[in-house]
């Protein structure tokens, strides 16, 4: 976990209007758990986090893709990118829930896409989401597994998921947002 001081303090209730009503539409299971730390990291800019929510909300809720495979891709990007507190989040509030194995979610951090926790399925969300850490493209075959398996809008939708975790991951990173207090860090 990283010990160094958040950058930007989290709102801390009793919330301003427009603060509490964003809050509570970003959260996905609404009084279950008390609003994320990113989120209230994210809600001191208003009109950004107002932009911002559409396609997160999308991305999460009305998703082209099967939840587990975007799980796997946001647990990989975040990975990549080293945000052990994004990571932490989905691994436990979204990818148990979505069926990962416990080997599957440690692979994601600690393993590459030949883990044997992967299936060929899952091993190829992997490889799409190194490549677009690594390279910031798609080489050509990866593209015809892609195609083979997924259509042209769920293509998009894969692409957008790593790249809107990419951007989560930048911020988590940045702010250096204190973990969950539910939320595990990378495997050792």
């Amino acid at each position: 976990m990283d010990e160094r001081a958040e950058r930007i303090a989290p709102l801390s209730p009793p919330y301003a209007d427009g603060a509490a009503a964003w809050l509570e539409r970003a959260m996905p299971r609404r009084g279950q758990v008390d609003p994320l730390r990113l989120f209230r990291i994210f809600v001191r800019n208003l009109p950004l986090a107002e932009a911002m929510q559409p396609l997160g909300a999308h991305l999460l809720g009305r998703p082209t893709i099967a939840p587990r495979d975007r799980e796997i891709l946001i647990l990989r990007t975040c990975a990549r990118c080293g945000a052990a507190y994004e990571w932490g989040v989905h691994s436990v509030g979204f990818a148990r829930w979505e069926g990962l194995s416990e080997a599957a979610i440690r692979a994601t951090a600690a393993g590459d896409a030949s883990d044997p926790a992967f299936s060929a399925h899952e091993a190829l969300l992997v490889r799409l989401a190194d490549a677009l850490h690594d390279r910031a493209e798609v080489p050509d075959a990866l593209w015809s597994e892609l195609a083979a398996r997924f259509g042209e809008a769920e293509i998009l939708e894969l692409l957008m998921v790593c790249g809107f975790y990419h951007f989560v991951s930048y911020a988590v990173n940045a702010t250096r947002v204190a973990r969950e207090p539910w939320a595990p860090g990378f495997p050792e």
